[in-house]
């Protein structure tokens, strides 16, 4: 029924669009928020064992370098992987370059509100500056290694699903995050090094190599949730059908 009938159907009452009784928006909604909020998260350094040393050959174990994005950046590859593995790559792109322009956005939005002249009263341009300061190599860094991190996960799993269809999801969830993190820690690390302070090729390797295997580490911790996360939304969403 075009908008037209429906008027002339329904003189009485306005006429809105229906709402997706699907879980793809909220999902899509929850992904952007996360890459937003872990991104300022990021701006902080953390140092865990800080009293630790430990080492194997060349690669620092203890103290563990991370940013305060740690513990919330992997959700948004175990919301990737729910919806590659529930609504497919098509889909789960469409969520990727969202969550992108987002983050241009808020990037934006932020070098625009540094900008702004201060009014007199306000005295917290300088802490302003340090939790949302646009860095341009940093930002570039993390929206490369974001995008194409993303995209290979997704790529990944869905590429998997289709020769094991619904079996063997530990396979697809462990491959996806081995590929994605390493591409997006990878392409971070190379562009980002010289405005972190990493000056050595040791630095770089141990940065590269303990980051992915954090980040790696956390998601295959936190499998058991994303099974179910997975299973909870086949269920409930009315247009998954299980292939023969």
């Amino acid at each position: 029924m075009t908008v037209s009938e429906h008027a002339e159907k329904n003189p009485e009452h306005a006429t809105f669009a229906h709402v997706s009784r699907g879980y793809y928006p909220t999902i899509v909604a929850l992904f952007t928020a996360v890459l937003l909020i872990s991104n300022i998260c990021a701006t902080k350094g953390v140092a865990f064992f800080a009293g630790a040393e430990l080492s194997v050959g060349p690669l620092q174990i203890l103290p563990i370098i991370t940013d305060g994005g740690f513990f919330l950046f992997p959700m948004a590859y175990i919301l990737g992987d729910v919806l590659s593995e529930v609504y497919g790559f098509k889909a789960t792109r469409r969520a990727i370059y969202l969550g992108f322009g987002a983050m241009i956005l808020a990037s934006a939005c932020f070098w625009l509100l540094l900008e702004l002249p201060s009014a007199d009263f306000y005295v917290n341009q300088a802490s302003l500056e340090a939790v949302v300061g646009v860095y341009p190599r940093l930002l570039l860094a993390g929206l490369a290694g974001y995008l194409v991190g993303q995209l290979l996960n997704s790529l990944v799993m869905v590429s998997i699903k289709e020769r094991t269809k619904e079996k063997h999801l530990w396979a697809r969830l462990i491959g996806s995050t081995v590929v994605g993190e390493f591409a997006d820690t990878l392409i971070f690390c190379a562009i980002a090094a010289g405005a972190i302070g990493i000056s050595t090729w040791g630095d770089f390797f141990n940065y590269l190599i303990v980051g992915f295997l954090w980040k790696t580490l956390v998601e295959v911790l936190v499998m058991p949730i994303t099974y179910r996360a997975i299973a909870y939304v086949k269920k409930h969403e009315p247009t998954y059908v299980i292939a023969n």
